[in-house]
């Protein structure tokens, strides 16, 4: 194994890799680095050259159980012996059913709820727009600026977080209308912090309701319980089940994603437990199976009934492999790595507390169990975004032999694997904080 404190990464022969790859390969796919994975297990992994990484990506917040959890490795090929694919959307098998069975008695509410399975979380948000318009009838709907809920073209219309994803795919679904999501740390001028959910709500009511689309033609609003790609901004603790409050006046339909937050990830299995909402329809994807593509959505019963046989299938949508996995991960997480979350989360928010006050960078932590935001900015009373030198700490840690990635202009984000330990909790906060004081050093 090479040392950890090496610099000379890419080794060459990740460089050849990432050649073969540039020759290849889309480049309409993001890199965040130069780097070519060759194995992983836990929250480790390691490259073609040798060097050793702690992750702190998750692979996107998909590894939920860590790399390779042997659990899930034992479920994934005891069924590739069994049976590999039958279309769920045509035939019946047990994994499928089980695990309809068991995201309906963990998804939020007590009321009968069905499911719906797929392949992504663009497909998930895909299903529930279709699912929404289904039931109401109504042709609108409502997201949130910073939203990220795909790049399918109509996940892509109820996306707002980055023009880069729309730019050159218009005409969009245009029946969509975007709302301010609140976000304490940046209130519109001259409101604070708690004054940001009544900002919205009133928006939505007197601006959008009364000027762009009425109401009562409003299928569904689409919202993340803690925004992701956005920025991993946590909204106030009354947003959401305000939020539902007045869907539920207009007949309006309550979608959560959760396809980021979701599975464990923020210490509850949804996150929009953490607010008291049961959402009319949810959408998962990401972590449920613990690496493996696939997706659903979690109705209550009376929407998912409202479409006939016919109206929405797909082809690999519940895979039996993925199922099995999917099973093995839920049980794991209800074995104690949703505890694990919460704990091992809190322990990173205090210290990255702590570390704020000798670290000028650090405008904003924030967060719920491991899906951890760190906002930096040039100046804390300005707040001006500190986006190169978010770049810069990235490819640092990099370097260093940590995995973290950026969200929203100039957040960093930490989304570890839910098996992460005390121990590796430290080795990258140390990592990260020798690099944020070079960067910090070079701007004087």
């Amino acid at each position: 194994m090479k040392s950890k404190k090496s610099r000379n990464r890419p080794g060459p022969e990740a460089k050849k890799w990432v050649k073969r790859d540039h020759c290849v390969i889309s480049k309409s796919v993001t890199r965040a680095y130069p780097l070519v994975v060759d194995s992983a297990k836990g929250c480790r992994m390691t490259d073609v050259d040798g060097f050793e990484y702690l992750d702190f990506t998750s692979g996107i917040a998909v590894t939920a159980t860590g790399h390779c959890h042997p659990k899930v490795v034992k479920a994934i090929c005891n069924q590739a012996k069994k049976l590999i694919h039958m279309s769920g959307t045509d035939f019946y098998y047990p994994s499928e059913v089980l695990l309809a069975e068991a995201l309906c008695r963990l998804a939020p509410g007590r009321m009968k709820k069905k499911v719906f399975f797929t392949n992504s979380g663009a497909e998930s948000v895909e299903a529930a727009m279709k699912l929404a318009r289904y039931a109401t009838k109504r042709p609108y709907y409502i997201a949130f600026t910073g939203a990220f809920h795909g790049r399918t073209m109509g996940a892509l219309a109820l996306t707002g977080s980055k023009t880069l994803h729309k730019k050159g795919f218009a005409p969009l679904l245009s029946s969509v209308i975007h709302a301010p999501y609140p976000n304490p740390y940046r209130p519109p001028a001259g409101l604070s912090a708690e004054q940001t959910v009544d900002f919205t709500l009133e928006w939505i009511q007197e601006t959008a309701f009364k000027h762009l689309v009425p109401g009562e033609e409003v299928a569904a609003i689409f919202v993340e319980a803690i925004q992701g790609e956005g920025g991993y901004i946590v909204p106030p603790k009354d947003f959401l089940k305000r939020l539902a409050q007045l869907a539920k006046s207009y007949g309006i339909l309550m979608v959560v994603d959760e396809v980021q937050s979701g599975i464990g990830r923020t210490g509850k299995m949804f996150a929009s437990e953490h607010f008291g909402v049961v959402p009319d329809i949810m959408t998962l994807a990401k972590g449920i199976a613990s690496g493996l593509p696939l997706g659903a959505i979690v109705a209550k019963s009376q929407v998912m009934d409202s479409w006939e046989s016919g109206s929405h299938a797909n082809t690999f949508g519940g895979n039996p492999i993925a199922c099995e996995a999917a099973l093995a991960t839920l049980e794991l997480l209800e074995n104690g790595l949703i505890q694990n979350a919460e704990k091992i989360g809190n322990y990173l928010l205090d210290r990255l507390r702590n570390m704020q006050g000798s670290h000028p960078l650090m405008g904003d932590v924030r967060g719920m169990g491991l899906m951890i935001g760190i906002e930096l900015v040039k100046d804390r009373e300005s707040k001006e975004m500190a986006i190169e030198e978010r770049a810069r700490i990235i490819q640092g840690c990099f370097q260093k032999g940590l995995l973290i990635l950026g969200c929203g202009q100039n957040t960093i984000r930490f989304m570890p694997p839910l098996v992460l330990t005390q121990k590796e909790a430290d080795a990258g906060l140390d990592i990260f904080e020798t690099v944020l004081s070079e960067v910090e050093q070079k701007r004087g």
